[in-house]
């Protein structure tokens, strides 16, 4: 590498994979923009994980990074995860995490580093200029926090987080360069982030480029579903997949697919049941009936969600976002308490038309039964939904690129 050639970080930060696929979109798109950018990254399980497999280079300082998907299980009772309570629990950590990004630019220059819902980077960045000797990239998918319940001191909190997150939001940031929005304006609801706060369209109006959706995978590659599913191994049956994110707490659901397979049967006699556990929760924890299959870690799981005439979901953005495109039929389960799944992620397919949203906590194993089936056979007709997220971020990420070149100082 030439001494004048540029350095990118990326820090793939939050919960789960939904982030760092993304992220991995987004920074290849970047390399065949600009081959001569050298892309490193800071990411903690389970994202590390998915990036050593795509052959990315991880920075050693990885094993020093808090994993949040640990603290977010270790706040979850059960499968219920209140985003604020996870939140507040997370920041007695986020020292480390800014501790190590300290290290790596004290022994690195970077061109550009790129947070994915990075908060503790960007608050620190604003409370210590001294700190940024970088430009520094914001990612979001959602704005601002919802109290999911009636009591005081979830609401305080959320009042709180809110305050922080809008605070003289009308002044030009000097800590963050530029933010990046994935998804729509639609996706943002039209409501203030709370008493005497602003509009939470209008702070994301002012602070950020919207980029659209961003999948990673081209979905003409899985147009022919028959060829998908020869490839994979599936025959002609009913095919259904359940799944969970990237962390522990799906747990309960597929529990629950894997108790409505009895009832299922009676309805669709040939019907396949899959469940796959993604990355942190072992196989060996879920009790299965006769005729279930279970898998652990799948990589390219919108693979199997092409192949599948049905699909059992948390409501995670990424995976519910994947069988939409997909045209996929599914059901959905949004982590009760989480209010980025329950209320943003929920309202983007309520107004998509897609999926059918269900309550863990409502939810009999003759009831899963019953939703899979009328699922099955169903043709979805999902409107269009915009997949050039990757291609106008990196578009955006090579502008400020450009803008640092030594030949533009």
């Amino acid at each position: 590498m030439s001494e004048t050639a540029q350095r990118a970080l990326f820090i793939s930060g939050s919960i789960g994979l939904g982030h760092v696929s993304r992220d991995l979109a987004i920074a290849r798109t970047l390399r065949e923009m600009r081959p001569d950018v050298a892309i490193d990254w800071l990411a903690a399980s389970p994202a590390d994980r998915y990036l050593r497999d795509a052959g990315e280079r991880l920075l050693p300082e990885c094993a020093d990074l808090v994993e949040e998907s640990s603290l977010a299980e270790a706040a979850a009772q059960g499968a219920r995860l209140s985003l604020v309570r996870y939140a507040f629990g997370a920041m007695r950590h986020w020292s480390r995490n800014v501790e190590v990004l300290t290290r790596v630019t004290a022994a690195q220059r970077y061109d550009l580093i790129v947070g994915d819902e990075t908060y503790e980077i960007s608050l620190a960045l604003k409370k210590t200029p001294a700190l940024k000797t970088f430009p520094f990239v914001m990612i979001f998918d959602f704005v601002g926090f919802q109290p999911m319940t009636a009591r005081p001191m979830e609401r305080l909190g959320v009042w709180f987080w809110n305050h922080a997150w809008a605070k003289g939001y009308r002044q030009k940031p000097r800590h963050v360069d530029m933010s990046l929005f994935v998804g729509e304006l639609d996706d943002i609801p039209n409501t203030p982030f709370g008493l005497w706060l602003p509009n939470r369209r209008d702070w994301a109006r002012a602070r950020c480029r919207f980029v659209g959706y961003i999948l990673p995978f081209d979905p003409a590659a899985c147009a022919d579903r028959a060829a998908v599913r020869r490839r994979l191994g599936y025959g002609t049956e009913p095919l259904v997949i359940a799944a969970i994110g990237g962390t522990a707490i799906g747990r309960e659901l597929l529990e629950l697919a894997a108790r409505s397979y009895p009832a299922l049967r009676e309805r669709v006699p040939d019907v396949r049941l899959v469940l796959v556990c993604g990355p942190r929760l072992p196989e060996s924890v879920i009790e299965v009936p006769p005729g279930v299959e279970i898998r652990g870690y799948v990589p390219a799981l919108y693979e199997h969600f092409a192949a599948a005439d049905a699909a059992v979901v948390q409501g995670g953005g990424t995976a519910t976002l994947e069988l939409t495109v997909l045209r996929r039929p599914f059901v959905y389960f949004p982590v009760e308490g989480h209010c980025e799944q329950e209320v943003a992620v929920a309202e983007r397919l309520a107004r998509h038309g897609a999926g059918r949203r269900m309550a863990l906590s409502a939810t009999t194993p003759e009831l899963l039964a019953r939703a899979i089936s009328e699922q099955l056979g169903a043709t979805p007709d999902y409107p269009p939904v915009p997949t050039d997220g990757a291609q106008r971020a990196a578009e955006l990420l090579d502008g400020l690129l450009q803008s640092t070149r030594p030949s533009a100082q």
